[in-house]
């Protein structure tokens, strides 16, 4: 199993915005974690930046001083990313590049989540 966790400042309100991006309920979610079944094999967790802090601080700075900065992107291969984009920009995501084709042949648009997390919505070319 592959989990990438994302450090998130209201653990309930990132929850919200991936289960409507995502259109799927989590898996877990319980204080302290929320995990989504991306793919067999794979999920996308989200975690409190105060929870990761304990254990990483204080030998690495405490996320909420890097909130707001894109640390990290997810990559949606999804069957409509305007509609994709038009939901997310609903659920509270900041819009950072309209659907436009991208020279890699996909159809691509980027918005941030409440976090400031990049979230990308593609589609293959054909």
């Amino acid at each position: 199993m592959i989990q990438f966790i994302l450090y998130v400042k209201d653990q309930k309100r990132s929850c919200n915005f991936y289960t409507s991006v995502l259109n799927t309920e989590p898996e877990l979610d319980v204080p302290g974690m929320t995990e989504f079944l991306l793919s067999p094999g794979c999920k996308l967790g989200l975690m409190p930046e105060d929870g990761i802090a304990r254990i990483i601080n204080p030998v690495l700075p405490h996320p909420k001083n890097g909130s707001g900065i894109p640390r990290c992107e997810l990559y949606l291969l999804v069957p409509d990313p305007e509609r994709s984009l038009e939901n997310a920009l609903s659920q509270g995501a900041t819009l950072v590049s309209e659907c436009s084709e991208r020279n890699w042949g996909h159809l691509v648009a980027y918005c941030s989540d409440p976090d400031g997390h990049i979230v990308a919505f593609a589609k293959e070319l054909n």
